[in-house]
């Protein structure tokens, strides 16, 4: 697995509209974990995809009223089953944080990469999951100096109170754990 051209390169690539410039594309510094499912607490279906695309049906399940208007997108969708998906390139914000702060910054999409995890705060992450995630942390670990350890949080970590993902089911200390590893 390797980046190229802020890509990377075993991800399938569905690029979303919902991303622009970066007011600096060299200051990736932050990495936030994230996690997805649609319609809530169900799994599989292209209905995420959709979302960041912008093409989902609003008709297609009643939850999908609410928020089909949204223009949203992560850099990065890791399924289940491990499946790596990329709808936005490294170098380019994303649209996935909103109303943000980490350590007095506000804006956290303009110097974030965003990573979401199909799954629920109700529900278990799985060890394919945090085999990807891993994998992938250290590649962009490795690929952008300014990104470290301690520069890794929650969505719930830089919105605090309007957000609470990925929730209390990640289990942080197996993904710190998966990076030391091998």
């Amino acid at each position: 697995m390797n980046i190229l051209e802020h890509r990377i390169d075993i991800a399938l690539f569905r690029p979303s509209p919902n991303c622009d410039a970066r007011p600096d594309a060299a200051d990736i510094s932050l990495l936030v974990i994230h996690c997805i499912s649609l319609p809530p607490e169900q799994f599989g279906g292209v209905y995420i995809e959709q979302l960041f695309c912008n093409n989902l049906d609003p008709d297609a399940h009643p939850y999908f009223q609410e928020i089909a208007r949204l223009k949203v997108s992560a850099h990065l969708l890791i399924r289940r089953d491990g499946e790596l998906l990329q709808f936005v390139p490294f170098d380019r914000r994303a649209w996935h944080a909103g109303v943000s702060q980490f350590q007095g910054r506000e804006r956290c999409n303009d110097y974030s990469i965003g990573i979401e995890l199909e799954g629920s705060v109700n529900q278990a992450f799985n060890d394919r999951q945090y085999q990807r995630l891993a994998e992938v942390t250290k590649l962009l670990l490795e690929h952008y100096p300014k990104l470290s350890r301690d520069r890794i949080v929650g969505h719930s970590d830089i919105a605090p109170g309007r957000k609470n993902d990925p929730g209390p089911n990640f289990d942080w200390q197996a993904y710190f754990k998966a990076l030391l590893a091998g």
